[in-house]
């Protein structure tokens, strides 16, 4: 098929378009609509900035002739940075669709999904579900309410059992949040193909690498040395394990060998995890029995808190690729 019929059959689509209809961009997850068709050109405006972008025809056409030379699809890894908006566009036309997991367009026969946001994407009241077994999402729960039923401005005021809770629960929650984290950036890690930031609501996050080196045999790494005209003395170091495996069997008194200083901190003994779960399943039959103003508003800050627990564990689906 001629580029010049593809292009009219896109504008038709454009033109068919609802009023308000919405796209967002494969990569960057920007969120635009169609301002104007014109036969040479297509102007989107972005929602979050307002800025209008007109999108060449030609550019279209080099899109159109990349994914036609293409096996398998076109990489849009392979995408300037600006261009981002032109494969959600494309996917309008019937043949063309973008694979998401794979991180290209294709060109196919047979039905097509589009870049078209549909309608309110923000999740209904009686969709929300408490999640099953995330212990983050629990003792932030009791944090929250710790927080609030005590005055936390000043600490030097609060009773020690009151301040030994609330580090409990600081604990619990940081612990708990780093393993959820990790677990978040397992499954993320699949869905990021190069170095431009993938954007949530509350921030963004790019796949990078870290290099790291160990040791090969150290019998093979002194004669290397030795051979390149490296002495053994210059590469030779105090192994800090060993000495204090020889301090055990030895007269030497500590204080010879180590510089010594003592710190105090606090440190958590033990968790009640059966108080806790009382606490918290007390926290929300109450609320789930009570009908006033006051369990009303509370029921609603719990609810904003599970809502920006939501948010904050939710991450766009992207595929991101080096520009």
């Amino acid at each position: 098929m001629p580029f010049s019929v593809s292009w009219h059959m896109l504008l038709d689509e454009l033109d068919d378009l609802s009023e308000g209809a919405e796209l967002i961009t494969p990569l960057s997850h920007d969120r635009f609509h169609i301002a104007d068709v014109q036969e040479q050109r297509v102007v989107i405006t972005f929602d979050d900035s307002g800025e209008r972008q007109p999108l060449q025809r030609e550019q279209f056409e080099t899109l159109y002739r990349r994914i036609q030379d293409s096996v398998g699809g076109f990489a849009l890894d392979r995408l300037p940075a600006d261009a981002d908006p032109y494969p959600a566009v494309m996917s309008l036309h019937p043949r063309f669709e973008i694979d998401g997991d794979r991180g290209v367009i294709i060109e196919t026969e047979g039905p097509t999904d589009t870049q078209l946001v549909d309608g309110d994407t923000s999740p209904d009241e009686s969709d929300r579900i408490e999640p099953d077994g995330l212990a983050v999402y629990s003792d932030s729960l009791l944090l929250i309410d710790a927080l609030e039923r005590h005055n936390v401005s000043d600490l030097t005021e609060l009773e020690t059992n009151i301040l030994v809770n609330i580090y409990t629960l600081c604990s619990d929650v940081q612990r708990n949040a780093n393993e959820f984290r990790q677990d978040v950036a397992d499954v993320l890690l699949d869905r990021l193909h190069h170095d431009q930031p993938v954007h949530g609501q509350y921030g963004s996050v790019q796949r990078t690498s870290r290099r790291n080196r160990s040791l090969k045999d150290e019998d093979d790494v002194l004669e290397l040395l030795e051979d390149a005209g490296i002495a053994r003395e210059r590469v030779m170091s105090v192994d800090s394990n060993k000495v204090a495996e020889a301090l055990d069997v030895t007269e030497i008194a500590e204080s010879d060998i180590y510089e010594i200083s003592e710190s105090e901190y606090v440190r958590k003994a033990e968790v009640d995890e059966d108080v806790k779960e009382s606490r918290l399943q007390g926290l929300k039959d109450r609320l789930a029995a009570s009908d006033d103003a006051e369990s009303d508003e509370l029921r609603q800050e719990i609810e904003a808190l599970e809502e920006r627990i939501d948010d904050l564990t939710s991450f766009s689906k992207g595929t991101q690729m080096k520009g």
